[in-house]
């Protein structure tokens, strides 16, 4: 709670969002329902049918046929799909396909992934794709990587975790279709804040059920029938063999049921979170006009994320300050066996790594107000003033 008893700002929707009492409400009463569904027995067939109408449902909302849907514990792990199964399935099928290429500002699940391919398939190399100042990826410069034919798979996020920045697909997509690549896109991000890529621009997609208000350990990789996938996993061969194991029906209803708000509401709540967004920058010009907000406002991206570099402050400090005034918020950094590194989604963007340890997250959801944005610009000066302190001792 905030000093005063006043309720606390949350500003980390990017992280995880708030669970919806409709995705709450659905997996209490679908994990009230006996049986595996895999079973043949009358419990098992009603266990199925619970399972078949969340899994009808999902395909509804995202316009595909249900038999595009593997679902998943979350985004990681379709990123995982989606890169490694993938680009394994497509040398197995055209030796010629030796790399995947994968944007340099994406999540950890997508380029970690990627580079990890050479250890296990030596034959396999991850190329990098550069972006400019804005975090978009470069039409020429993607051409060029894919030109000579090798690359099976293209990945690139939707809508930037850390920064928003939105990709155009279709212009990529075209690109790739020119080469006979593959695209992937991360839409954990993207889904409920901005329009859906048409399934002409992409192969496979990413979503992650906690992002939009489904429990924790839900997701999904939605992937076009002859995107070819290797082996992975092996078991009882559900899913199209790709992810082998038996379904949990409750998390599955779950995330229909959080899929189903965060669709039919996207175009309201767009609108109302890109107002709370700029109320955040015009306050944060206001009390810091040094502050440099990563993307310009005509820039393309996502209205539900702010990223600010707050020059001379100190990034954990200033996240540690803001806690204690009541504002739960995400830094432009990742620490890693206790020692802080500069962003690799700011470097690649050309941020220099002074300018990154002032970096700070703020991202809005389905259940931020305007208490938010009041209880967080009452706690920047004094927080930041502190936290620019802090980043004098390591100037």
């Amino acid at each position: 709670m905030v000093s005063g008893g006043g309720r606390r700002a949350y500003l980390d929707h990017a992280a995880t969002s708030v669970l919806r009492p409709a995705a709450r409400q659905a997996f209490a009463d679908a994990s009230l329902v006996p049986g595996n569904p895999s079973s043949v027995h009358a419990t098992g067939r009603r266990a199925r049918a619970v399972l078949d109408d969340a899994l009808e449902h999902i395909a509804e909302l995202l316009t595909v046929p249900r038999s595009w849907l593997i679902m998943t514990s979350g985004g990681t792990e379709a990123d995982n799909l989606a890169i490694r199964a993938v680009a394994a399935g497509a040398v197995a099928t055209n030796p010629a396909r030796t790399a995947v290429a994968v944007a340099a500002t994406d999540h950890p699940a997508v380029v970690a992934t990627a580079r990890s391919l050479r250890s296990l398939t030596p034959s396999i190399d991850a190329r990098l794709l550069p972006v400019d100042g804005q975090g978009i990826l470069q039409a020429d410069r993607v051409a060029d990587a894919l030109a000579d034919g090798a690359v099976s798979v293209m990945s690139t996020a939707l809508v930037n975790n850390e920064t928003g920045a939105l990709q155009d697909l279709a212009a990529l997509g075209a690109i790739a279709r020119a080469h006979g690549t593959l695209v992937h896109t991360d839409a954990v991000q993207g889904v409920g804040h901005v329009t859906q890529p048409s399934w002409d621009d992409v192969d496979l997609l990413s979503l992650s059920g906690h992002k939009i208000g489904a429990p924790v350990g839900v997701g999904a990789l939605v992937a076009k029938p002859d995107v070819p996938f290797g082996v992975t996993s092996t078991g009882g061969g559900q899913q199209r063999g790709v992810r082998s194991g038996t379904l949990d029906l409750a998390l599955a209803a779950s995330f229909a049921a959080a899929l189903q708000e965060t669709v039919r509401d996207r175009e309201q709540e767009s609108r109302r979170v890109r107002a709370l967004a700029r109320s955040l920058r015009d306050g944060i010009r206001q009390i810091d006009p040094s502050a440099r907000l990563t993307l310009p406002e005509d820039s393309p991206q996502s209205g539900h994320i702010v990223h600010v570099v707050f020059p001379g402050a100190h990034s954990d400090s200033l996240l540690f300050l803001l806690d204690e005034r009541g504002v739960d918020s995400s830094a432009g950094s990742a620490c890693s066996a206790g020692v802080t590194q500069a962003s690799p989604v700011l470097a690649a963007m050309g941020f220099s790594e002074e300018d990154a340890r002032g970096a700070l997250r703020l991202s809005l959801g389905w259940t931020s107000t305007e208490h938010d944005v009041e209880v967080f610009l009452q706690a920047l000066p004094e927080s930041l003033h502190r936290a620019r302190a802090v980043g004098a001792l390591f100037g």
